[in-house]
């Protein structure tokens, strides 16, 4: 994961927990560190300790998509914003998978690439959805 990628609010993986993002910083020996909270912790690690969350179909609910396509090829998901839509490629071959906007594919696997899209979009922050689980 390269760090100039991160953003403030990002979510990421650390130790099997997701944590957003609060602060990157470089201490004097060069090295990046990362303030990371949740719900449970909050911590300054190294920034290479970190782990990039891929998009799953509950992470795209999440982030208020809804499944609005499925075939034996492909899945798609969409936003309230007719023109961003996600489809998840069932072949091995994954050429259709991504990120779509105005019909444009935008390969994008993990969350903080698709909160970083989003944000330079809208000049906002995705709102997370949460699940209810039952």
């Amino acid at each position: 994961m390269n760090v100039a990628d991160l953003k403030i609010k990002n979510l990421v993986e650390y130790k099997n927990q997701t944590y957003t993002i609060t602060e990157i910083f470089q201490s004097i020996g060069k090295s990046y560190f990362v303030k990371i909270e949740n719900d449970i912790h909050s911590i300054s690690v190294p920034a290479d300790s970190i782990k990039p969350i891929k998009i799953t179909e509950e992470w795209l609910e999440k982030f208020g998509f809804s499944r609005t396509y499925n075939s034996a090829e492909i899945i798609r998901y969409e936003r309230p914003e007719t023109f961003i839509k996600y489809d998840i490629d069932l072949s091995s071959r994954k050429i259709l998978e991504g990120l779509k906007i105005y019909g444009n594919t935008i390969k994008c696997k993990y969350i903080h690439e698709f909160q970083n899209i989003f944000s330079s979009l809208f000049g906002k922050e995705p709102a997370l959805h949460y699940l209810k689980t039952e």
